[in-house]
């Protein structure tokens, strides 16, 4: 077991006190604030000056040790008040890859009537990080007004992910004092499987389980069936026949016709198909031709290695359904 340095056992508690919400105000409760290096630097000048002063009987020199260390107090206050009062807002995160960057859009508020100068942004070092690792995005908010800001962060892997914590920091005006806050978003993303960099062609469409047993011929138009109501289907596609005497019996459940369709712009995208033993790369070939089905129009379903179907439908919601899917595969 890795042994955590103090700095590190610091952060992590720090992290584990903040409460996990996408709209955060900084108020003196989550606000720290502690001398930079540059500050340490000045209080030793500052005891340098002192003690000559002392030693010689300066009075200039009083002054100007005072006069520095008025300086220095007075930036402490205004640094603070300079994250005081921000808002942050994290925008809904949509899906993305394993291994490529995802993005995190923010949006920092300023109530008040004076400018926010120098604040910046970066995602939480992890317990593991040494300093300085995590590049840092900097903006000034005007007053009473937001300003966006953008962080990436690479996935490890696919699954639901919880957004990683953000740091917010400011050195103004001085930098004698290092004022930071720890946000940690409530929000989850999905990370689907990588998709492949060059996948084979689409697989050839292949007849519907279980036959032709179930089609239904009406008026020339060929369907592929029935089966059960999914929000979103036409009411037109609704068996209204079938569905009164499913009331009549107590059911409350609806049957829909498949749409009319051509079977070369309808297929299925197998996991067995895929023709690899790799589990892994099995899935990012799927993700890779759910992709290009996507891109092409077609109307395609899905088969997870383990068994579950998605049924055949278009679209970018089935597109993220189904990568979904594949993300949460085990």
């Amino acid at each position: 077991m890795t042994r955590l340095s103090p700095a590190a056992r610091i952060r992590r508690w720090i992290l584990a006190r903040q409460p996990q919400t996408d709209q955060l105000t900084l108020t003196q409760a989550n606000v720290y604030i502690l001398p930079s290096r540059a500050g340490w630097a000045l209080l030793l000048t500052l005891l340098v000056l002192l003690v000559a002063a002392i030693n010689y009987q300066l009075n200039l020199g009083y002054l100007l040790t005072f006069l520095l260390a008025g300086s220095a107090a007075a930036s402490m206050i205004a640094g603070h008040g300079n994250l005081r009062g921000l808002r942050l807002h994290l925008h809904s995160a949509s899906g993305g890859f394993a291994h490529a960057p995802l993005a995190m859009h923010i949006t920092l508020g300023n109530p008040g009537r004076s400018r926010r100068w120098g604040v910046g942004l970066a995602l939480h070092a992890s317990v593991k990080a040494k300093p300085g690792d995590t590049p840092w995005t900097w903006v000034d908010v005007p007053e009473q007004s937001g300003t966006p800001a953008e962080l990436a962060f690479m996935p490890p892997q696919r699954g639901l992910h919880a957004l990683p914590a953000v740091q917010i920091l400011t050195r103004y005006p001085l930098g004698a004092f290092k004022v930071w806050a720890v946000w940690r978003p409530r929000s989850q993303v999905w990370v689907y499987p990588a998709p492949e960099a060059h996948p084979p062609p689409l697989p050839a469409a292949s007849p519907e389980p279980g036959g032709q047993g179930n089609a239904a011929t009406r008026n020339g138009d060929e369907f592929d069936g029935v089966r059960a109501y999914q929000p979103g289907d036409s009411l037109k596609l609704v068996v209204w026949k079938k569905a009164a005497q499913a009331f009549a019996t107590g059911s409350h459940q609806l049957i829909s016709r498949d749409r009319p369709y051509a079977s070369q712009h309808r297929l299925w995208l197998d996991a067995r198909a895929t023709g690899l033993r790799d589990a892994e790369a099995s899935l990012s070939r799927l993700a890779a031709w759910v992709l290009l089905a996507q891109q092409q129009g077609h109307t395609w379903g899905l088969r997870l290695p383990h068994g579950q179907e998605i049924a055949p439908d278009s679209g970018p919601a089935h597109a993220t359904r189904c990568l979904e899917a594949l993300a949460a595969c085990p």
